[in-house]
């Protein structure tokens, strides 16, 4: 199975919607992904996300858009008064460790002073949790670190692809939780663009414990070619 995953056109923060120039965007992405065989969109609750993910399925001719609440950008800031390093802001954040020379991969990076008290760790295991359970209804069971392909009703080399739209900050949860990375480290090496595009495929032999390829990391061409 392949899950592309599209971060949200330019948005309008404060009115949760596309500028004129994000659904620009949208139609660009929509249109670099029409040849990629999706069968399913879904999108983050998010208005700026069910914008952008509304063009590549109309381009799809895929009826419905389905919602997936889990997937809203993250909150962060403190949770009980504490003063936190820009607020909490997770990208701020990261980029401070990395000045620090502190390691980003440190496992025990929710413990830490700058993500304690800091209402996106709890948003972080929330993304964490409902991946799991998302990815389980096609098929792939996690177990440790790693995921079970336990699909009865496909054979062997039968590949599905599933588009996702959402946001910087959830798909850095998602994308940690998937490859075993920890959020601050993947805050700091992927900076995705509008509409940038990451794509995981996941190994299609039936009851083989895999962990996902990367094909693609926030590619954004479709946008700076136009």
């Amino acid at each position: 199975m392949r899950v592309i995953i599209v971060r949200h056109g330019e948005p309008d923060y404060e009115n949760d919607c596309l500028t004129p120039r994000g659904h620009e965007q949208a139609k660009a992405v929509a249109r670099r992904l029409q040849k990629e065989g999706i069968e399913k969109v879904y999108a983050s609750s998010m208005g700026r996300a069910q914008e952008t993910a509304s063009y590549t399925a109309q381009l799809l001719r895929i009826q419905t858009v389905e919602t997936l609440d889990f997937m809203r950008e993250l909150d962060w800031g403190s949770t009980d008064g504490t003063p936190l390093f820009a607020n909490g802001h997770p990208w701020h954040v990261s980029d401070e460790l990395v000045r620090k020379g502190q390691n980003l991969l440190d496992p025990c990076w929710k413990d830490t002073p700058f993500f304690r008290t800091n209402k996106v760790t709890a948003a972080v295991e929330r993304v964490a949790a409902n991946t799991d359970s998302w990815l389980e209804e096609f098929g792939y069971r996690r177990e440790g670190q790693y995921y079970r392909d336990v699909r009865c009703e496909l054979s062997d080399n039968q590949q599905r692809t599933i588009a996702l739209f959402c946001h910087g900050g959830s798909s850095s949860a998602m994308i940690a939780h998937i490859l075993n990375l920890t959020f601050p480290y993947v805050c700091a090496v992927m900076h995705a663009d509008f509409t940038a595009i990451t794509v995981l495929k996941f190994d299609s032999t039936q009851n083989k414990l895999c962990i996902p390829t990367v094909e693609i990391a926030c590619d954004a061409r479709h946008i700076k070619q136009e």
